[in-house]
């Protein structure tokens, strides 16, 4: 990800229509057991099937994007770029997906473009393992799965479009606000929800990196979870620095946290001695690193990373790649990509933004 590529991407939300499946006269016990038989040899017949990278892309692929949650804006802006992919290789995308962040409302949601038939899904899984078996039943359906921000367990989907590597994003994070803390001080995570992938996998790094010698006079106090919702975040805010009134310092992980953070953060006696980083947009955190609330925050571009994810879906539905490490596919204008291990894709490095690049970037 380069740091002068422009980002202007408009959002496109879909209308959805929530149907209900019914198996009668079976358990759930044998419709789990049944559609991980049938993923199972679903997944065999693609791992040997030869990848053709000459293959064109299908016309007319249905792609659906499966955010945590819907109206939140940074799956807003990297939905949109998804969309808009689709309409470049000639398919049809679209959103829909719970406005709470919980594993078990994206279930419904993948059951029904389960019986859509969609060519592809495309979600963030809210939690690695409870969306799994509904996604089984959907790969036993012949529809591609494509994980993009939080990943799903590897049996769950083909392939995972990550941000950037897990590790530079936890070490980073911690590495900013070492740099505005002067290295010492009592420091704590916002984070969203507690069984979220991405979140937690970074905070790991973020504990590790805190472990090295650099941060001796570092001391994580807590992890506090403000589910991706906006008000709760900004109470929890609250909450941390009533808690540890000497605290120098919050990482939040999270578009919603870092945003409600700042808010708080602005209009209390703590602004500009309580440091903020953490990974955020910059058209929402603008107004808050020129008013001194934040001095650096990082993230990549979300419209990139939906781009990227679409087309991947569309890479696999139209046989070009079956998730395999070392394939290859071309992604627009992003140019091509290699399937890693373990299915994963990279989109590149993230960026850092403060007060002397952030008017470059308009998303």
């Amino acid at each position: 990800m380069t740091t002068r590529t422009p980002w202007r991407h408009t959002a496109l939300l879909a209308g959805l229509v929530l149907l209900t499946a019914a198996c009668g006269g079976t358990t759930k016990s044998d419709v789990e057991q049944q559609a991980s038989a049938s993923a199972t040899a679903a997944s065999s017949a693609a791992s040997s099937a030869a990848a053709d990278p000459n293959a064109p892309i299908k016309q007319g692929l249905k792609i659906a994007f499966l955010p945590k949650q819907v109206n939140n804006p940074y799956f807003t802006i990297a939905n949109g770029g998804g969309i808009e992919a689709a309409k470049e290789f000639g398919g049809e995308g679209k959103e829909v997906g719970p406005s709470d962040a919980s594993a078990s409302s994206q279930v419904s949601y993948i059951n029904t473009l389960t019986q859509q038939k969609q060519d592809a899904i495309v979600i963030a899984a809210n939690d690695p393992n409870a969306v799994v078996p509904a996604l089984k039943q959907a790969m036993a359906a012949g529809i591609k799965v494509v994980s993009y921000d939080s990943d799903t367990a590897p049996e769950g989907r083909h392939v995972f479009v990550n941000q950037a590597s897990a590790e530079d994003l936890g070490r980073t994070q911690v590495q900013l606000l070492a740099e505005q803390v002067g290295h010492k001080g009592k420091i704590a995570i916002l984070s969203a929800t507690p069984n979220a992938t991405n979140q937690n996998t970074w905070i790991e790094f973020m504990k590790d990196e805190l472990k090295k010698p650099d941060y001796k006079d570092m001391e994580l106090v807590k992890v506090a979870y403000g589910n991706d919702d906006d008000q709760k975040s900004f109470t929890e805010t609250q909450g941390l620095l009533r808690s540890y009134p000497d605290l120098a310092g919050i990482i939040s992980p999270t578009t919603v946290g870092i945003a409600a953070a700042a808010r708080y953060l602005s209009d209390s006696p703590s602004k500009g001695k309580v440091k903020l980083t953490g990974l955020g947009t910059p058209n929402q955190l603008r107004k808050f690193v020129k008013d001194g609330t934040i001095e650096a925050f990082e993230l990549w571009n979300p419209a990139d990373l939906g781009y990227l994810a679409s087309y991947a879906a569309a890479a696999l539905a139209s046989g070009q790649v079956t998730g395999a490490e070392g394939e290859k596919f071309k992604a627009g204008k992003l140019g091509e990509y290699t399937i890693g291990a373990k299915g994963e894709v990279l989109l590149g490095k993230p960026t850092v933004f403060n007060e002397d690049n952030i008017d470059d970037f308009d998303f």
